[in-house]
């Protein structure tokens, strides 16, 4: 296959998540213009609580430590079948999947589960980073690269990697919101940005 060609065929997903659910937004093509070709609501929580730190905060430990166990294997299944599925529908449509883009905090490591629960800030922290780090997992097991982008920085990291400056960006976000139709709201926004990225960071995809 020519170089064009991979190049043009190629797919990233973007993810941004949230408490008990992502979003997920793929992007294809070469990283010069690459198009929104596959969007998606993913539920990372059904039968656990969707916010499993702050639920076994006034629990005794061992009640908390079983449920954050639970909701952490339910979110990671859910993931994965989430991610195995849109490169499915990405190899179907004929496109290669080879990176996701996650959009990441930018907190410390966090300390043992007791520590978190006597604080509600790691609590926060805590679910943010529980569900992020389902979809990295979920990812990697589909054979994607994971580019890790913090949000604070995610306009300044786009416009270094795909040389625009960040007006351009917006422009070209707002064109893909016209194209696709609505929802098209911040997060899809920063997810179809953030799968650009990782687009366009992976060898081969120029």
């Amino acid at each position: 296959m020519p170089a064009s060609t991979r190049s043009e065929s190629r797919a990233a997903l973007g993810l941004r998540a949230h408490s008990g659910w992502a979003v997920l937004v793929a992007v294809a093509g070469p990283s010069s213009s690459p198009a929104v070709v596959a969007r998606r609501r993913v539920e990372l929580s059904r039968r656990t609580p969707r916010q499993p730190f702050h639920a076994g905060e006034e629990l005794p430990f061992v009640e908390a430590e079983a449920l954050v166990r639970r909701a952490t294997e339910e979110a990671s299944e859910l993931a994965e079948r989430a991610v195995r599925e849109a490169v499915a529908e990405l190899e179907a449509a004929e496109r290669t999947p080879v990176a996701a883009g996650l959009l990441v905090a930018a907190g410390r490591p966090l300390p043992g589960l007791r520590q978190i629960l006597a604080s509600h800030a790691l609590i926060h922290a805590a679910e943010g980073e529980l569900f992020r780090e389902v979809l990295r997992q979920a990812s990697r097991r589909s054979g994607l690269s994971v580019a890790e982008v913090r949000e604070k920085e995610l306009e300044e990291r786009a416009a270094r990697v795909l040389r625009r400056p960040a007006a351009e960006l917006r422009q070209r976000l707002a064109a893909w919101g016209k194209v696709v139709g609505s929802p098209w709201t911040q997060d899809e926004k920063r997810a179809a940005l953030v799968a650009w990225v990782a687009l366009a960071s992976e060898p081969g995809t120029r």
